[in-house]
C-alpha cells in the first residue's frame, strides 16, 4: 500500500486581498514546508482590517456547506489550524468540524485571536471569549499573545510579568486542555525593542523562552506567520524548542529582508524573499530552558 502521502492541513482563516495576513501567509508557508493546505475561509476582505477602509464578505453561512461537501468526499486531515474567527457562531462551527473530522493522531493548532495591547478587538465580547476557551481546550497547541492569555484565564491584563508568573499561567492554560501553550509578544522588562516568546510542553513538563529582537506590531501578519511555521515544524517532527527557533528566526529574516525597502508596512513582511529559508537547517539555537 502506498502510504507516503502529503499531509493535509485544514486551515480556518479569512482571506485578505491586500496585506500578507491569514490565508495569504498560511498557504505559502505550509505549502513550502511540504503540506497541502485546504482552506476553510471565514470571510473574504479587500484588505486586512488595519487599512482605513475595506470590504468584507462574511462566509459564516457557507462554512457548514463546505464542511458537508468534504464529509461526502470522505476527506481526512492530518491537522487543523484555526486563526481569526469572526463570531461565536464561527467558533462553534469550527469546533463541531474538528469534533467530526478529527482522528486520534491529528494535530489541532488554535491561534485564539481575541485582542491585543490589553484590549479585546472591537467586535468581540464576553460570548466570544467563552467560545474561544472551549475551542482552545480542544487544541493540542495554542498560541495566544499576552492579552489573549489573560482573557483565556479570565484574569485582568497585566503587562509586566516575571518568568515564574508566566510559568504559572502556561501551566494553568495547559491544564485546561492543550498539551503545548506558547505565549507570544511578551514585553521584555526595560528593553522596549525586544519581545519574548514563552512555551510549555506538558509532556516532559518543560518551559522554554526565546527573546527576539523584533517588533511584530509594525508588520501585520507576523502572528499568522509565526503560528504557521510552528504548525509546519511540529507536523514535520521538530521538537518544540526547534519549532520555536524556526518560527522566530524566520520572522526575523522576513523583517530584515523588508527593512531595507521604502515600503508600506501595512502590506506585511516580504514573505516571498525568505520562503526558501524554511528548507534550511536552524542556524543557531536561541532558546533557553526556564
Amino acid at each position: 500500500m502506498y502510504t507516503n502521502k502529503v499531509k493535509k492541513i485544514a486551515a480556518v482563516h479569512d482571506l485578505s486581498g491586500i496585506g500578507r495576513v491569514s490565508l495569504t501567509v498560511v498557504i505559502p508557508i505550509l505549502s513550502s514546508m511540504g503540506f497541502q493546505v485546504c482552506p476553510l475561509p471565514t470571510a473574504v476582505l479587500s484588505s486586512h482590517t488595519q487599512y482605513p477602509q475595506f470590504s468584507i464578505l462574511d462566509l459564516t453561512d457557507e462554512m457548514p456547506r463546505i464542511i458537508a461537501e468534504w464529509k461526502k468526499l470522505d476527506i481526512q486531515f492530518d491537522a487543523f489550524y484555526t486563526g481569526y474567527l469572526g463570531s461565536p457562531r464561527q467558533v462553534q462551527i469550527v469546533s463541531d468540524f474538528i469534533n467530526d473530522f478529527r482522528q486520534p493522531d491529528d494535530l489541532v493548532v488554535v491561534d485564539p485571536v481575541l485582542g491585543d495591547n490589553g484590549r479585546l478587538y472591537t467586535n468581540f465580547d464576553e460570548s466570544m471569549i467563552r467560545e474561544m476557551r472551549h475551542l482552545a481546550a480542544k487544541a493540542d497547541v495554542i498560541t495566544p499573545n499576552l492579552t489573549e492569555l489573560f482573557y483565556l484565564m479570565d484574569k485582568p491584563y497585566k503587562a509586566d510579568n516575571t518568568d515564574e508568573e508566566l510559568k504559572t499561567y502556561l501551566r494553568l492554560l495547559s491544564d485546561a486542555g492543550p498539551q503545548v501553550v506558547i505565549i507570544t509578544s511578551v514585553p521584555v522588562h526595560g528593553e522596549s525593542h525586544k519581545t519574548s516568546v514563552y512555551a510549555y510542553n506538558r509532556v516532559g513538563d518543560r518551559y522554554w523562552k526565546i527573546t527576539c529582537p523584533y517588533l511584530p506590531a509594525h508588520y501585520p501578519g507576523t502572528g499568522d506567520t509565526f503560528t504557521s511555521v510552528i504548525t509546519g515544524a511540529l507536523l514535520q517532527g521538530d521538537s518544540l524548542p526547534i519549532a520555536l527557533d524556526r518560527a522566530t528566526q524566520f520572522i526575523l529574516q522576513g523583517i530584515r529582508a523588508t527593512f531595507g525597502y521604502e515600503y508600506d508596512n501595512r502590506e506585511g513582511i516580504l514573505l516571498e524573499k525568505v520562503l526558501h529559508n524554511l528548507d534550511m537547517p536552524i542556524q543557531s539555537a536561541s532558546y533557553e530552558l526556564i
